[in-house]
């Protein structure tokens, strides 16, 4: 089923606080959510020759990172009786694994429908419960996140970080950023249901439908947390027994949408818009996407989940175009405005819930996750 139109009110919006990120020169960052628990230190990294190909040297403020290579997963051992006690598992805890055959363009038949005026966009309440592969399939078997980070349930999916700023973050981990693809195989599980539950819409299963609350722009792009607050209408990690795919993989359409790395050449960023938010009469589907925004776009619904490589297989830290392009990691360091080794001090300050920040230092906030207000209310049906 082919991405269906954004519309020209989301449009307006999306390009008004992209144009704020892209003319001042602090870049976005990160949402208060309760501070997560430090996740387990990233894998050994091992330098490899291609990293430094190509691509400018970070300034001098990124030399204590320096390059990142390509990291090597945890593996997570499994106690068993016997002579299988420690076998090890094929992806880290707290990660799904997704095997299967990945179709790259699947038809639909949407039975029942609406048309969103304010989106003017049409909404498909039913689809037929049948899908039919009309494109190319390939295998995959990646893991991925069980939830949006900090992937922790019970927590809140942290919103407010950009393209570059997820990839460090996931980098601090061990993981990279899903593609558009592993995210959608993710959703939509091997019968390529058009809803991780289904072929027929609820919005009491994956939190939606909720009435526009006109940001001010303003204030999102300064991140007040007063209006970061007013705004969420999102719910915790978990919190929807009924919103989980057939691979296990919680909360992907609506509530907070997420960031995605694009495949097709002939995208023009590197980012890609997948799952929809919270709001009434927008995506909130496996398969569309938003190409529109840059990397620098950063948004109160917009959160990020993380992947990696099966089976331990090492897993690089960069975009699909990034290692085509021969990025080195601290381009992407330096873009984000802080480095994975200092991600990596800030998650251990989390656990330890010793992640302070002065009160305008927004770079903080962003790696301490704790820009929201204190007056955000999840949201209820």
């Amino acid at each position: 089923m082919r991405t269906p139109p954004l519309s020209l009110f989301f449009a307006s919006v999306a390009s008004a606080i992209a144009l704020f990120a892209a003319c001042t020169s602090s870049n976005p960052q990160p949402v208060e959510n309760p501070p997560p628990r430090y996740v387990p230190p990233p894998p050994t990294v091992v330098p490899t020759a291609d990293l430094d190909a190509g691509g400018p040297d970070a300034d001098a403020m990124f030399d204590d990172g320096g390059d990142a290579g390509v990291l090597t997963n945890v593996t997570v051992v499994e106690e068993t009786a016997g002579a299988d006690a420690k076998k090890p598992s094929a992806c880290p805890a707290g990660m799904q694994l997704v095997d299967g055959e990945y179709c790259s363009e699947v038809e639909h038949n949407c039975l029942k429908s609406w048309y969103d005026k304010s989106n003017k966009k049409k909404i498909c309440e039913e689809f037929a419960p049948t899908a039919k592969c009309v494109g190319k399939k390939t295998k995959k078997r990646f893991c991925i996140d069980t939830y949006e980070w900090p992937n922790k349930k019970g927590e809140r999916p942290e919103v407010m970080n950009h393209f570059y700023q997820a990839q460090v973050k996931c980098a601090a981990v061990g993981k990279r950023l899903c593609t558009e693809s592993e995210w959608t195989f993710a959703c939509e599980g091997p019968n390529m249901t058009p809803f991780p539950y289904g072929f027929v819409r609820d919005a009491k299963k994956c939190n939606g439908d909720h009435p526009w609350d006109g940001p001010n722009m303003t204030k999102v792009g300064a991140r007040d947390p007063a209006e970061l607050a007013r705004l969420w209408k999102g719910v915790r990690s978990g919190s929807q027994p009924d919103c989980v795919s057939a691979f296990g993989v919680a909360d992907m359409p609506a509530n907070a949408d997420e960031i995605a790395s694009t495949e097709s050449p002939k995208a023009k960023y590197d980012s890609a818009t997948t799952g929809g938010p919270w709001y009434k009469g927008v995506r909130n589907q496996c398969r569309p996407k938003i190409y529109t925004h840059n990397e620098d776009f950063y948004y109160y619904y917009l959160s990020f989940r993380c992947c990696a490589e099966a089976d331990g297989k090492t897993t690089d830290p960069r975009t699909p175009r990034q290692i085509k392009e021969g990025w080195k990691f601290s381009k992407v360091e330096q873009r984000a405005q802080f480095t994975m080794a200092k991600m990596q001090d800030f998650l251990k300050k989390k656990e330890q819930n010793n992640c302070t920040c002065p009160p305008k230092d927004i770079l903080c906030k962003t790696m301490c996750g704790t820009l929201l207000g204190p007056n955000a209310v999840d949201a209820t049906h």
